[in-house]
């Protein structure tokens, strides 16, 4: 083994030993990121990787002073970034003229002959990866920066976020021709097989369906919280290279080059020495790309030689040495036979098509999803129509018109139900909502299957020996309904014996499952418990905050919308839950079963009382701590934070851009309005002992006035 991977944490006071240990820890875990994520190779197993990473972590919060910009513990995320900032981009990142045409290929092909004036020529044929534009640039072997297209001028910096990327190197391997400082375009993608699951989780938890990866990749590059950036688990591949003076005599070599220097570059690329071979890569990949785990919309081709490049030059808007080539949006014409109305776990109806079976973007799709009542409306859509069909992304198929002119006769319209499919219960439509929801969750079998399903999943309490259809037959069984039914199963192990497929060791892996997820982290079973818009990160932030579940049961509405993350309409769903004696009951029986109901270890010392008996709102963005950061220390000091202004607050602490509805109530109540630099005054300076009660000792705006620093 590796001597750095089994030297285990030093002790050390020494900073330039600290240093050097740093360096050579992150040296080793860059190594080691590559190895894995580029070329599939695992040097140590898991948990040496994880005791390395966890020894760097220890060092760089000891001595944040010394930690690195380009660090392999960025890679978990967790800066908040307020607003973006943005950049001038060196070299304007363009768009490229594309076209769906092959006639137009050859016309692109000819117009290039005659503009290198009859001189030999090679293009490069490129997959045009459905993602995000990215432009990096790396100094002396080092990210520095990551700017989006933006208007091609200007673009957002997000390095924070793209330094989530796993696949991404934040230090370069030494490579050939290496230039000191360069940029590097490609393009942020998320996985076919990431969007999915993200997708999944989303259907269960009944929020709105993503259309496709780019706009999931997109929308993950905008998070302010780079944690959840990384929780996205972005991809990344270059196709491009950029300097001030010419390193590479052609496109391909700088390709290589790239791959040679640790970035991911996409293995699919090929040189072409005429445009029928760039033809034939277009139809090879016409269906192969459904096969790629990745998203892909066209071919980019670009002429191979840098100095030919040159010579072709630009249009105001694109360059005349490359093109792209996108594929059509392949679409199918099927008969629509029959709508089906699925209830999900939240109780929201959503209609699905069933369609004759009909070959598309190699696959064979027989259903389709409809979305909701508008969408059945806006397409006038009757039962035997012929619909054409194409797949979102090509990943959801959906339904984007009707064959009027084939409408048969008979053709009958839809008509969406009133009653809930699967109980019968009155459907209602809550304001603002796009979705009918059945509103019987304690008796519509669909809702609760769901919820058992959820409470059982990976990202809850991963039950083993339970999964999905498992439970499915104990609910079909009456066996369970709820889940704290799950830990009554062990009493009736006569019964499961009975069961066909339950053999012994089946019996005692699920038995065992169950007595394991007794020790499930509080955090999980909260999200487990199916809260509608809790999520596992709003799970983990009102775990954190309130520690045990009799004292988030306890908190109003108001006092959750303050926690970070959560907001007012999380919170009304979740305070609402916990007024349901249903749930309330529920509750009761999984804390007799042996649930994690509260975070176990000891709760963090506040840092003083100097805040206990005042009240919060904070407001606009801040300038030297986020707004997590200021809840944070108002709580470590005693006070509360709240989500609304009433007469009884005792601070509105107001940030640039506030919206003015806030000042003026606040006015009217006559509540004091601080500053962020206001703020810090009422807090313990450093090595100040903790005084009680001295929250008022500063000299700050009194009743109804406002503060001149604002």
């Amino acid at each position: 083994m590796n001597r750095l991977a089994a030297s285990g944490p030093l002790l050390m006071s020494d900073s330039s030993a600290v240093q050097q240990r740093i360096l050579a820890l992150s040296e080793r875990l860059h190594h080691l990121n590559h190895q894995y994520y580029q070329l599939d190779i695992s040097e140590i197993p898991d948990q040496e990787f994880d005791q390395l990473l966890a020894e760097l972590q220890q060092l760089e919060t000891e001595h944040p002073g010394l930690a690195l910009a380009n660090s392999p513990t960025q890679r978990v995320g967790g800066t908040i970034t307020k607003q973006f900032p943005t950049a001038e981009h060196r070299y304007p990142m363009l768009s490229l003229g594309n076209t769906y045409s092959e006639d137009d290929l050859r016309e692109f092909d000819e117009r290039v002959q005659r503009g290198l004036e009859g001189a030999p020529y090679t293009y490069v044929c490129e997959l045009k990866i459905d993602g995000v534009a990215m432009s990096l640039r790396y100094e002396h072997g080092q990210l520095t920066q990551g700017v989006t297209r933006g208007d091609g001028t200007r673009g957002d910096v997000v390095t924070a976020n793209v330094r989530t990327i796993r696949t991404l190197p934040l230090a370069l391997r030494p490579g050939p021709n290496q230039p000191e400082d360069f940029e590097v375009r490609g393009e942020v993608f998320m996985p076919l097989p990431v969007f999915a699951e993200l997708n999944a989780e989303r259907e269960q938890n009944g929020d709105a369906l993503l259309a496709n990866p780019r706009n999931a990749a997109s929308g993950a590059l905008k998070l302010q919280n780079s944690a959840q950036v990384a929780a996205r688990k972005l991809r990344f591949y270059a196709y491009s290279l950029l300097t001030p003076g010419r390193h590479f005599a052609c496109h391909s070599a700088a390709l290589e080059a790239l791959g040679s220097y640790g970035l991911p570059v996409s293995d699919t690329w090929r040189r072409c020495a005429t445009i029928t071979e760039v033809l034939d890569f277009v139809h090879q990949w016409a269906t192969q790309r459904f096969d790629f785990p990745v998203a892909t919309d066209g071919i980019v081709i670009k002429v191979d030689d840098l100095r030919q490049q040159d010579q072709l030059g630009y249009t105001a808007k694109s360059p005349r040495w490359a093109i792209a080539y996108k594929y059509p949006a392949e679409a199918a014409r099927t008969r629509l036979n029959e709508v089906l109305y699925n209830v999900g776990r939240t109780g929201a109806v959503t209609p699905v098509a069933v369609l004759t079976p009909v070959a598309l973007a190699g696959t064979v799709v027989k259903r389709a999803t409809l979305h909701n009542a508008n969408q059945i409306e806006l397409l006038d859509l009757r039962l035997g129509d012929l619909v054409y069909v194409e797949k979102g992304g090509e990943i959801i198929p959906k339904i984007t018109g009707v064959d009027l002119s084939a409408r048969p006769a008979e053709a009958v319209p839809i008509v969406y139900p009133t009653a809930c499919p699967a109980c019968g219960t009155a459907l209602v439509r809550p304001e603002g909502e796009a979705h009918f929801r059945c509103p019987n969750e304690r008796g519509c079998p669909p809702q609760l299957k769901a919820r058992l399903e959820h409470y059982i999943s990976r990202k809850a309490l991963n039950i083993d020996g339970l999964g999905a259809e498992t439970v499915g037959r104990f609910f079909d069984l009456g066996l369970v309904t709820t889940p704290a039914d799950i830990y009554e199963l062990p009493a009736r192990r006569a019964e499961l014996v009975t069961m066909e497929r339950m053999g012994q060791k089946s019996i005692d892996n699920l038995l065992a499952g169950i007595e394991a997820s007794q020790q499930v982290p509080f955090p999980r079973v909260l999200f487990g418990l199916g809260i509608r818009y809790v999520g596992e990160t709003v799970a983990q932030k009102l775990a954190a905050h309130y520690r045990t579940i009799d004292a988030l049961r306890a908190a109003s509405a108001e006092e959750m919308a303050a926690v970070p993350e959560v907001g007012s309409v999380i919170a009304v769903a979740a305070s609402e839950w916990f007024q349901q004696p249903e749930n309330q009951r529920e509750l009761e029986r999984l804390r007799q079963a042996g649930v994690q109901l509260e975070v176990t270890g000891e709760a963090p010392v506040p840092a003083s009382d100097r805040l206990v008996g005042l009240t919060f709102v904070l407001s606009g963005v801040f300038e030297q701590h986020s707004r997590d950061e200021l809840q944070q220390l108002i709580i470590s000091n005693g006070g509360k934070i709240t989500g609304s202004i009433s007469k009884k607050l005792s601070y509105l602490v107001a940030g640039e851009n506030m919206g003015p509805a806030k000042r003026e109530k606040a006015l009217g109540f006559k509540v004091p309005i601080i500053s962020e630099t206001e703020l810090m005054v009422l807090l313990p300076g450093p090595g100040e002992a903790p005084a009680v009660g001295s929250a008022m000792a500063a000299p700050l705006p009194g009743p109804g006035q406002q503060s001149l620093l604002l």
